[in-house]
């Protein structure tokens, strides 16, 4: 046997943050205990304070880039000036979507318990593609689907229970969950036919897939067709901007049709008990986007809105936009989950786990386009438990109430007209003249910069949309924005009476 040759001992390597010229560690525990801090007290303020900002910035497009640098810095910089330079760039620029003068697109909803979720969320930073990934995740998020289901009084088919065939999801937007059950859908028929008639190629069954949406249906929906490969077609609405099941008979075929309750335009709802049956008869896939809208079901007197959601085979709204969840957090649930894992199962051996096919939990990689997910159902639990059914009702009632309040200023004055009924936060209305004088009075407001409106067009008229979005927003707020919009509106119809 060979002696062993004896190696000269190496000088161990230094630890990394003590290497020449390198300094990785720019924050530790006790500064991130101080800073983290900072940040609260910060983000408290500009919350607290935010109604003295001008709800929207005065900034040209491309005003960022000549205030940084064209390059990162080679060296790290103090966390003062990280945190200086937020008043100086950041806020000049930031429309602030949580100002009580912020009456624009729709709310997107925030509080303090989700914020503090969020951080934790951060902190914890697991990304839940499956229950080996983090088994917390994947099992809060199917428990608080379950409970928010259980709020909005969903049928059971819903829910999945401790043995459900169905089950909810948090989707990232509203765009995703229509996205997602278009090609749930579109798998599902495709299976079928194949099934029925194997000569078919899958190519020739997508030359002849249609889905169809009512014609104020969100832009998210031809999206979602386009990206899916599957033409859409409009069924016109009628008087009241919903979709009726006899329109949507005239055009029907073996297809996906995605009904909305509330839609962006106006809140409208469609039909759920004149399309929901004609939709199973026809063995349509049925989605409803209830984006919006769907936070108020909650409230029992909102409920009867939501009536016809049993025909429907996927249902989505937004929590993120009025039950005070901060984005992202979109609330999808289906009737057989295997629908959607159908479309977008693949199990390559280093994702797969012991317990994936136990029957008693689900990964949630495969009811997504993406694979990794945040833990965002932390968020719901907080707000939940934080503000309970009966504090959600409170909120939901508040803003309705305020919408309803606007309504009657308008309709107190003349010069003006309510362009769609108002069933909750937002109000529709004009001027009555041309558009062309509404299109200046909106751009007088905006440009103005007090309160933030965004317009709408209702067959060929051009409207003005007041929704309630903010989680401070009051009477005075309300009186305030109605008497600037008053003023600016006598100030355009001066020179027509001249």
């Amino acid at each position: 046997m060979a002696p062993v040759q004896e190696v000269a001992p190496t000088e161990a390597a230094p630890p990394l943050e003590f290497l020449p010229g390198l300094n990785p560690v720019t924050m530790n525990t006790s500064e991130f205990r101080r800073r983290g801090k900072e940040m609260v007290d910060y983000m408290a303020d500009y919350l607290e304070g935010i109604e003295r900002r001008p709800v929207y910035p005065a900034v040209e497009p491309g005003y960022l880039r000549t205030l940084i640098p064209s390059s990162a810095p080679e060296e790290p910089e103090a966390y003062e000036d990280i945190l200086g330079d937020i008043e100086r760039i950041i806020m000049p620029g930031v429309t602030h979507w949580h100002s009580p003068y912020f009456f624009a697109y729709f709310p997107t909803a925030s509080s303090y318990p989700a914020l503090l979720a969020d951080m934790l969320c951060g902190a914890i930073g697991c990304i839940g593609f499956s229950w080996a990934a983090s088994p917390a995740c994947t099992e809060l998020e199917t428990v608080m689907m379950d409970w928010l289901g259980k709020m909005l009084q969903l049928p059971d088919a819903f829910l999945a229970g401790s043995a459900g065939m169905g089950g909810g999801v948090i989707q990232g937007s509203a765009s995703e969950a229509t996205l997602v059950a278009l090609l749930a859908a579109r798998t599902k028929v495709t299976r079928q036919l194949q099934a029925t008639f194997p000569e078919l190629t899958q190519a020739a069954i997508m030359e002849r897939l249609v889905a169809y949406s009512s014609d104020q249906a969100h832009s998210s929906v031809e999206r979602a067709g386009l990206i899916g490969g599957v033409k859409l077609k409009a069924i016109p609405s009628d008087g009241n901007f919903a979709m009726r099941a006899s329109a949507l008979q005239e055009a029907l075929e073996r297809d996906k049709v995605v009904a909305t309750l509330g839609t962006t335009n106006c809140c409208s709802f469609d039909n759920l008990l004149e399309v929901g049956p004609l939709c199973n008869k026809e063995r349509v896939w049925l989605h409803i986007d209830a984006a919006y809208a769907g936070s108020a079901f909650i409230c029992p007197e909102f409920r009867h809105l939501l009536d016809g959601v049993e025909f429907a085979d996927s249902f989505n709204f937004n929590p993120h936009k009025w039950l005070l969840v901060n984005f992202d957090c979109s609330a999808m649930w289906v009737k057989q989950r295997t629908d959607l894992i159908g479309a977008f199962k693949l199990d390559p051996v280093y994702l797969m786990h012991g317990h994936q096919d136990s029957g008693l939990i689900t990964d949630y990689r495969h009811w997504q386009i993406p694979l990794g997910r945040r833990f965002r159902s932390l968020k719901m639990w907080f707000v939940f438990r934080t503000y309970g059914v009966k504090g959600l009702q409170a909120y939901i009632r508040k803003h309705v109430q305020l919408a309803r309040e606007f309504e009657s200023l308008v309709r107190q004055d003349p010069r003006f007209e309510i362009c769609m009924e108002v069933i909750l936060g937002l109000v529709c209305f004009r001027l009555k003249g041309s558009n062309q004088l509404n299109e200046t009075l909106l751009k007088r407001i905006n440009g103005a910069r007090k309160i933030h409106l965004v317009p709408c067009h209702l067959r060929d008229k051009f409207v003005l949309r007041f929704a309630i979005c903010s989680r401070e927003v009051e009477s005075a707020h309300v009186q305030q924005a109605w008497e600037h919009i008053r003023e600016l509106a006598e100030d355009i119809l001066k020179p027509e009476r001249a």
